[in-house]
């Protein structure tokens, strides 16, 4: 079997988000920064913190979006989503200005603010949250309702993205990473359904026990067996990703049908084609079936790297020298 440990270390190691890192939290405290200054948001206790796939340490390269959860546990019932989104954009607005090209670079969404920094290459979307009943969980900005707001639980999927990755031996947060890097590999950029979907439907893979593996290799191959799967009931019965947050709620994405039917049929494939690759003898087979699936990173370089010994079109090289080798091929007997 071709486990390949190697090439999906180096896979991994390709996808990281590096300077994103750097980048992303000093675009998340010049935010946090302006808002924690102005004198009504203080009144409502304001109190930022970072959320996410950057949080969660399941983002893939190049990181666009850093989510800030804008928390205003003492904002008055009262308040509407629409008012304090206008109240975030005036604070932003005036801060943040325009970019050198004389473009706004506060965008007020339907559920968030957010701000571009062109220097990093990224956005901030700064999220405001109020209480909810509960007194543990929140609401943020109803899409497409300037009066109303909605339940979630952002914060609650860090750490159980953590208490995850300690069950799996660390296998389970690069293993979302290779997800959301197949989705991208299979789907594009751009089109849906997109990361956190297929990340909602990784968590729900390892919760209901479908996933397991020894090394890296089975772990991918197993849990894409199971994504696939999820994907399949969603598109085909309607049956709905959990929301493992908030127990009882599935997750809700904008994707249209054929967007779907494209994904079913894509995930289906890449999972008959993973458990393919793992079960070949020959590991050049195997890597070029890899290479495919996990496609290019953000800075359009190939991810998954040939084993030594062998060329990109997964032949067999004629011979390979390698540092203690004690055979090399004759030369053509010239000296320079």
């Amino acid at each position: 079997m071709a486990h390949l440990k190697q090439q999906f270390a180096d896979a991994l190691r390709s996808i990281e988000p590096d300077d994103d890192k750097v980048h992303a939290p000093e675009a998340h405290q010049q935010v946090r920064d302006v808002l924690m200054a102005d004198a009504t948001l203080s009144e409502y206790g304001v109190n930022p913190v970072l959320i996410g796939s950057y949080k969660r340490s399941v983002s893939i390269k190049r990181v666009k979006d850093v989510d800030v959860f804008v928390r205003l546990p003492n904002i008055p019932k009262t308040v509407t989503s629409g008012e304090i989104l206008d109240r975030f954009f005036n604070i932003l607005n005036v801060e943040f200005g325009t970019d050198d090209e004389g473009h706004r670079r506060t965008k007020r969404q339907d559920k968030s603010l957010q701000i571009s920094f062109p220097e990093f290459g990224l956005y901030v979307d700064a999220v405001p949250a109020r209480p909810f009943c509960d007194g543990e969980t929140w609401e943020i900005p109803q899409k497409g309702d300037a009066n109303d707001w909605v339940h979630t639980n952002p914060e609650k999927l860090t750490s159980l993205t953590s208490e995850m990755n300690s069950l799996h031996d660390g296998y389970y947060v690069p293993t979302v990473k290779l997800l959301r890097q197949t989705r991208r590999s299979l789907l594009g950029l751009h089109h849906k359904p997109g990361g956190f979907f297929i990340e909602a439907a990784t968590y729900q893979a390892f919760n209901s026990g479908q996933v397991h593996g020894n090394d890296q290799a089975e772990y991918y191959v197993s849990t894409l067996k199971a994504v696939s799967d999820i994907v399949h009931d969603f598109v085909s019965y309607g049956i709905g990703v959990k929301d493992s947050t908030l127990p009882g709620h599935t997750i809700s994405i904008r994707a249209t049908s054929e967007e779907l039917e494209n994904a079913k049929t894509r995930f289906d494939t890449a999972a008959a084609t993973a458990s393919d690759a793992l079960g070949e003898q020959d590991e050049g087979k195997a890597a070029l079936a890899f290479r495919k699936l996990l496609g290019k990173n953000g800075d359009d370089e190939i991810v998954f790297p040939m084993p030594p010994g062998f060329n990109d079109n997964g032949s067999k090289r004629a011979f390979v020298i390698s540092p203690g080798s004690r055979v090399v091929p004759a030369g053509m007997r010239t000296f320079g």
